[in-house]
């Protein structure tokens, strides 16, 4: 299942608490021509996968939920606040 780091959560709970956004508002992630599409989404479609923890909601289709299941979304925030999001492989356990 898709992973968030500490900063990708806080990035998403802080794009879906604005004021601004309905309650339960959440980032929807979709397949949109072979492309991950990212926008907010006052709440997920009948199908979505959703993924929820520490007040961060993800809204994940069926294609981009295949794809990102085994995933780290990590998130970055530039000098004039706009995020970015990137994805990187999870790395197995390692036994001790």
């Amino acid at each position: 299942m898709l992973t968030l780091t500490p900063t990708a959560v806080e990035v998403v709970r802080g794009l879906t608490s604005d004021d601004s956004v309905p309650d339960g508002t959440g980032l929807r992630i979709a397949n949109q021509d072979g492309r991950l599409a990212l926008a907010l989404a006052p709440q997920p479609d009948d199908a979505d996968r959703v993924i929820a923890g520490d007040g961060a909601r993800l809204f994940l289709d069926d294609s981009a939920a295949a794809y990102l299941d085994d995933k780290v979304l990590d998130a970055n925030v530039d000098d004039q606040g706009n995020p970015t999001f990137t994805l990187a492989s999870q790395q197995p356990p390692t036994g001790e």
